[in-house]
């Protein structure tokens, strides 16, 4: 991090609560109930925001608006114009009142620290721009066919309307994944942001306004579970991309098979964090803290599992308690806090549960299991950074996501067992190798069943660079020139040139 007195000093603006409608056709509205829901900022466990809450009237309203912005031109605008859109977004996303003004949003609405919001809010602008260039790039293709005097060639259209229904963890950034590519592709998108976060998202919406981007492109239904389930099901609704717990992702692959819905899925994980004896440790032990720790751990890639070659079992060990134990917790604003609170009261208990039941299981709590001392709040949602040792893989610890900051230690002694215990687990999304073997690396990458493999780094993700899940961790692809298959729809189109009718009953 470059010197704190060098970056910005802010703060909470609001005085007492802020309030949010729905933002529905370009308009802000009110939910048709008049029913409200508050929104806890996890630092404090206090309310900070009340915001609509929507009904399945209400998105019916915001899926009919995107269809009339859909079919009243933007289905058909050219890919400069869709281009120019995302170009302007990035533009607004890149003024440095914006990013501060969405990194406080987020941190009041998740509970993280300032020093990753503001980190997350100065990347926001680089998904518009990139998806505006793939925009302009995005092609069919010429198809050599066995048919003389015939040629065949695909046009890439967009989907329609998109359902994009996201977490809470990430609010914005994890929009912008699915936002980015299906304007680039031409959709027009329903936003549902979760109800225990939506207010960073809602807060995204003006921007959207001040962009200029055209009414209806773009709309964002808060709600509870209600608005999230009446947009899964809705047959007005073309594509619907999700993250989210694996068990949520079941139940919207369901409601979709309703309508045949397109479904892609970014769900749960339980990535391993693999060191082997060859190692640089102090490399491999920052990679623990970034993977298990960061964002206090709630993140769907986290490295709540590490594996560790046990001749340097101990000594990782060592290392990781002596680096958790100075990890500072504090003021969310203030740019020295490292760790914030977890995003809501039930994952707060959550994960205290799942401390519990390592401790009955025999897992060894070497550090941290409870709150901290220097909680900025007695109400707030803290979990001090844990570390457990003598896990193995028939604990819970090791087979659960557990979503908070804590992770655990199980040795290995061979290549083989490391790969095995890797492999052990419903979910197929992130591992880490750290090694400074090439031919181990190879072999690893190539084992181990997920769909990213960090080698000597963790948590490195990019627009540019395609991200999802095998198993149970989710279908489809985020990010990357591949995403763009998720938004869009292939057309074949066949040319006869041959002067003369062909025989009818031949297929060539």
């Amino acid at each position: 991090m470059s010197d704190p007195a060098e970056q910005p000093v802010l703060s909470n603006p609001y005085d007492g609560v802020a309030r949010y409608g729905l933002f529905i056709g370009g308009r802000w509205v009110e939910s048709r109930s008049g029913r409200t829901f508050t929104s806890t900022n996890p630092t404090t466990g206090e309310p900070w925001a009340e915001v609509a809450e929507a009904d399945a009237a209400d998105v019916d309203a915001a899926v009919r608006a995107a269809r009339r912005a859909f079919d009243g031109g933007w289905g058909q605008a050219s890919a400069a114009e869709r281009a120019a859109v995302l170009r302007r977004l990035g533009d607004e996303l890149a003024k440095p009142e914006v990013i501060e003004r969405l990194a406080v949003h987020e941190l009041l609405d998740t509970g993280k620290v300032v020093r990753e919001t503001i980190g997350l809010a100065r990347a926001f602008s680089g998904w518009c721009y990139y998806f505006a260039g793939l925009a302009e790039s995005h092609r069919g293709s010429t198809i050599p066919v066995p048919m003389p005097e015939t040629f065949a060639y695909t046009v890439p259209g967009p989907v329609g309307v998109v359902a994009a229904i996201t977490p809470w963890n990430s609010p914005i950034l994890l929009m912008l994944w699915k936002l980015a590519p299906a304007l680039a592709a031409g959709n027009v998108v329903v936003i549902k942001p979760s109800e225990v976060a939506p207010v960073s998202t809602l807060e995204f919406a003006r921007v959207v306004e001040r962009a200029g981007v055209p009414a209806g492109v773009v709309n964002v239904v808060s709600g509870q579970r209600e608005a999230g389930a009446a947009l899964a099901a809705h047959p007005g609704v073309d594509k619907i991309a999700f993250t989210g717990s694996t068990a949520t992702g079941r139940s919207v692959m369901r409601s979709a098979a309703d309508n045949l819905t397109r479904v892609s899925l970014e769900l749960g994980g339980k990535s391993p964090n693999i060191i082997f004896d060859d190692a640089d440790l102090d490399l491999a032990v920052n990679g623990i803290l970034s993977g298990a720790f960061a964002a206090g751990g709630q993140m769907c890639t986290a490295g709540s599992r590490v594996l560790v070659h046990r001749s340097v079992y101990d000594e990782v060990l060592a290392r990781l308690v002596r680096r958790v134990e100075a990890i500072r917790i504090g003021d969310p604003f203030d740019w020295n806090s490292e760790m914030g609170a977890l995003t809501w009261s039930r994952q707060y208990e959550a994960v205290l549960g799942r401390i519990s039941t390592a401790q009955v299981q025999g897992a060894r709590l070497v550090t941290g299991g409870g709150r901290p001392d220097t909680a900025p709040s007695e109400k707030g949602f803290h979990v001090a950074p844990t570390v457990f040792a003598d896990v193995n893989m028939s604990m819970e610890l090791a087979r659960e996501e557990i979503f908070g900051p804590v992770t655990g230690l199980i040795p290995f002694s061979t290549e083989e067992q490391a790969i095995e215990m890797a492999n052990d687990t419903p979910y197929g999304l992130a591992a880490a190798v750290w090694t400074t073997n090439l031919g181990r690396t190879q072999r690893m990458v190539n084992a181990v069943r997920a769909g990213t493999v960090w080698v000597n780094c963790y948590r490195r993700v990019s627009y540019a660079a395609p991200f999802g899940g095998l198993k149970a961790s989710g279908l489809g692809q985020e990010n990357g020139i591949e995403v763009m298959r998720e938004y869009t729809e292939e057309k074949t189109v066949w040319v006869d040139t041959h002067p003369e009718p062909r025989d009818p009953f031949r297929l060539a």
